[in-house]
C-alpha cells in the first residue's frame, strides 16, 4: 500500500470517527471539512510530486504569455 492510499484511508477513518462521536450537525461539518481539505491537499501534492516537469512547463508558459 502506498503512502497516499494510507493517508486517504486514515482521513476516512477519522471522518467516520468524527461522524459517530459528534452529534451536532453544524459542529460535525467542521472536522469533516478540515479532513476533506487535507485529502484534497494530499492528492494535489502527490500529483505535483509525480509530475514535477509539467508544473515547471506550465509556469514557464505563463511567464512567456505575460511578456
Amino acid at each position: 500500500m502506498n503512502r497516499l492510499a494510507a493517508a486517504l484511508i486514515a482521513y476516512a477513518v477519522l471522518g467516520v470517527l468524527a461522524w459517530v462521536t459528534i452529534s451536532d450537525t453544524r459542529v460535525r461539518a467542521v472536522p469533516l471539512g478540515i479532513l476533506a481539505l487535507f485529502a484534497v491537499k494530499s492528492v494535489l501534492r502527490r500529483h505535483e510530486v509525480m509530475h514535477p516537469d509539467k508544473a515547471e512547463d506550465d509556469e514557464s508558459k505563463d511567464l512567456a504569455e505575460s511578456r
